[in-house]
């Protein structure tokens, strides 16, 4: 009887206990109000109609359903519903200093707002979220891409001019120009800060970008932000919105002092990035937290059921970097690595289809390494490098297992297997035009990322359609990057002149040796063609004029007849002969003999994405005869992974 009132009495004090510090954390760490901030500023609805308006709307009804479900708790969703016409693309974001709820109530009254909007185009910007829907994709553009001719950057400035307007102007500005240098460096792109100046004068302060874009885009978008909140000075408040940015500043606080940031890092040695009393409210704030956080891991602990202090690693599979998986749960999920759950076989090895406990599909890829320290240092140093690749057009990288002389690589698993056994495999599967073009799109996003979005230039050097996989709605992910280095010297071509696959190698490379992202250029311009075509890039099972293929698009070319590479109108559904064109000419000029006239990949994002009339003859430098390289004499090295630093 003593021993049962006893536990009672523990019980209730650890639960006593727990709700004061509950209560007390909210009162100290979170002075700011709950507030959604659903203050209007901006509404962009496009004149533009559907060609179906019921479609679109019943298209549209089902995105802004998805996202508004998924916002939460990430605050950031985006749902696309592809269609040949009347697709719908849909963002929502909410600012990270968000509740949940204010979150969800935020993106709500956006989804109201712009449902009276009957166009293609909306876009809705309030203080504490943002919701935008298009008729495409953008997602990831570029600001200069992402900018529309009806979202013009703007300052919305108070009334009220501060006191001491010379400290706050000052100070104020020295703050905005920290957000701008701090906010694309980090991973979600929101930074909070304080900034004290003379006079106990304090400014808060606050940016973010839309997640979706590249850094460069987010510091592009930020800069003139920066340029137009700087004439808000010395008015008390002030915000600067642009299509993928926001800036806003007050002299009162408006986000939660647990949203702040420490900024030191980012700043030039020696600036002073928080004042004193910024420190001393950080240092209460985290002990109280960290006493919050104490009490939590306690009563979970008192109350956790057996079996669960050990966290499952296979619920990790949705986290952003690489998770080291058990050998003995991969031998499981592949049914010890059984040759009917094979998806294929490259130069590093096998690849297994896996079903883990939880119910998730993966591509297990067994590696062939050696035991060497070389090759393992080489394994982590590579592994660490590709975790941080993520790009929606990049094939995820999961985790990794590390077991004995065992090395494999988890990734995502794409449910339409490869390109080339959808375009020329026993059970190929007939495209819609609109299919290939976003095959064709994807891919050049992705090597666009590689080439110049990372913080290193990294060439794949093995492009190829069976190296394009293909999710559930057959978006193109890039596979099969960054680890050709792992290969022993005496078991790979990696330090020889040529690494690539016969029919796609850059002439140059191919010849001399010589390597640049170009060599990605044109091994993407000979898969378009096989895109465009359904014929594979060296088939000697056709006609001879037919074998090579871009021997034989070269000579359609020359006689105005491209358009004979589609085999039947039935194969490409929905195609436009203009569009067409403009591809095949595009691929062209990606495989031109020079490396320097070939464009760009963000140059060939542009163009594909251009609606208006595009030169291609004036920057078309070759033509079939003075291609000696395109005799396909270049060495059969194969190596199906690859990855060398710019």
């Amino acid at each position: 009887m003593e021993k049962s009132r006893a536990m009672a009495v523990r019980r209730w004090r650890v639960e006593n206990t727990l709700r004061f510090t509950i209560l007390f954390s909210i009162l100290i760490i979170a002075p700011i109000r709950a507030d959604p901030e659903t203050r209007l500023l901006s509404y962009l609805c496009s004149t533009s109609l559907p060609n179906n308006a019921t479609l679109f709307q019943n298209k549209l009804n089902s995105a802004l359903a998805s996202v508004v479900k998924e916002v939460v708790p990430s605050g950031f969703a985006t749902k696309d519903e592809v269609a040949s016409t009347d697709s719908v693309y849909v963002l929502a974001q909410c600012r990270k200093d968000k509740s949940s709820a204010d979150c969800l109530n935020c993106i709500k009254v956006a989804e109201n707002k712009i449902h009276n909007c009957s166009g293609v185009s909306v876009t809705a910007y309030y203080d504490g979220c943002y919701l935008r829907y298009e008729n495409f994709n953008f997602y990831d553009l570029s600001y200069d891409q992402n900018f529309n001719s009806d979202v013009r950057p703007q300052a919305l400035c108070g009334n009220v001019d501060a006191t001491n307007s010379d400290l706050i102007s000052a100070t104020g500005r020295s703050l905005i120009s920290d957000l701008y240098t701090e906010t694309p460096r980090l991973k979600d792109y929101f930074a909070a800060e304080t900034r004290q100046g003379p006079s106990n004068t304090t400014i808060y302060g606050l940016a973010f970008c839309l997640r979706s874009i590249p850094e460069d885009s987010c510091k592009n978008c930020l800069s003139n932000a920066q340029t137009n909140i700087n004439k808000c000075f010395p008015v008390s408040e002030g915000r600067a919105i642009d299509v993928a940015c926001y800036l806003r500043y007050s002299s009162v606080p408006f986000f939660p002092s647990n949203a702040t940031i420490n900024s030191a890092r980012f700043l030039p040695t020696g600036k002073k990035a928080t004042s004193p009393k910024s420190i001393i409210v950080g240092v209460v704030g985290g002990v109280f937290l960290l006493g919050f956080l104490t009490c939590l891991v306690v009563f979970g602990m008192q109350t956790m059921r057996p079996g669960q202090k050990k966290a499952d690693i296979e619920g990790a599979t949705k986290l952003r970097g690489p998770e080291n998986f058990e050998f003995k749960i991969l031998k499981k999920a592949t049914n010890n690595f059984d040759q009917a759950n094979k998806l294929g076989e490259g130069g590093f090895g096998e690849v297994f289809k896996g079903t883990l406990k939880n119910g998730k599909v993966v591509a297990v890829k067994k590696l062939t390494l050696g035991d060497s320290a070389r090759a393992i240092s080489e394994f982590e140093s590579e592994v660490r490098l590709i975790s941080n690749v993520h790009h929606r057009n990049l094939v995820r990288l999961l985790g990794c297992c590390r077991q004995g002389h065992e090395r494999l690589l988890i990734y995502e698993y794409m449910p339409h297997s490869s390109l080339d056994r959808i375009l020329f495999g026993k059970n190929k599967r007939l495209l819609s035009w609109k299919e290939r073009f976003n095959i064709i799109l994807g891919t050049a996003r992705g090597l666009a990322y590689l080439h110049e979005e990372f913080h290193i230039c990294i060439i794949h050097r093995d492009i190829k359609s069976s190296n394009i996989l293909l999710d559930n709605s057959f978006q193109a992910k890039i596979a099969d990057f960054g680890l050709a280095r792992l290969l022993p010297n005496d078991k790979t071509h990696v330090s020889t002149r040529v690494a690539g696959t016969v029919g796609y190698t850059a002439p140059e490379y191919a010849r001399y040796g010589q390597l640049t992202e170009k060599a990605d250029t044109y091994s993407f311009g000979v898969v378009v063609l096989e895109i465009v075509s359904g014929r594979k890039s060296i088939d000697l099972k056709q006609p001879p004029d037919m074998q090579y293929l871009l021997q034989w698009v070269w000579g359609l070319h020359e006689d105005s007849k491209v358009l004979e590479l589609i085999k039947s109108e039935k194969e490409m559904e929905g195609y436009k002969e203009e569009e067409v064109l403009r591809v095949i000419n595009l691929a062209l000029l990606c495989i031109q003999d020079s490396a320097k006239h070939r464009p760009s990949m963000s140059e060939v994002v542009t163009i594909l994405l251009r609606k208006d009339e595009f030169d291609f003859q004036k920057h078309l430098h070759t033509s079939f005869e003075d291609m000696p390289s395109m005799k396909f004499t270049e060495s059969s090295a194969t190596i199906t992974e690859s990855l060398i630093a710019c």
